[in-house]
């Protein structure tokens, strides 16, 4: 996740995506103070999409949402975090056999 307040520009954006390509990270977030440019809105496009295999789906690779986007609810698309999912049912643990002793008395 990147966050720029001042004059943000498409080599912004360019940093960012090279960073999320070398790390291999699935997703890459820029949070800016001001709209994004259509040169940045084309940068993040031509990054393409995450899949995820666990949920079966497309995230867009790199997202700018505006300060803005945030106020008005908007977050950042990604799979699920804090899904919970069924419990294992508990299985008793199997008493331990005794361990036998060692003759070292011929040592």
């Amino acid at each position: 996740m990147q966050v720029k307040s001042g004059h943000v520009k498409v080599g912004d954006l360019r940093d960012l995506r090279g960073t999320v390509e070398r790390e291999n990270a699935a997703l890459g977030v820029f949070v800016t103070l001001h709209t994004p440019s259509d040169a940045m809105k084309k940068e993040a496009v031509a990054a393409g999409v995450y899949h995820s295999p666990g949920w079966n789906q497309d995230y867009p690779r790199i997202q700018i949402l505006a300060v803005s986007d945030l106020l008005a609810g908007e977050h950042v698309q990604m799979p699920p975090t804090g899904v919970t999912f069924k419990q294992a049912q508990k299985v008793e643990p199997k008493p331990e056999a005794e361990q036998g002793k060692l003759d070292l008395t011929g040592l």
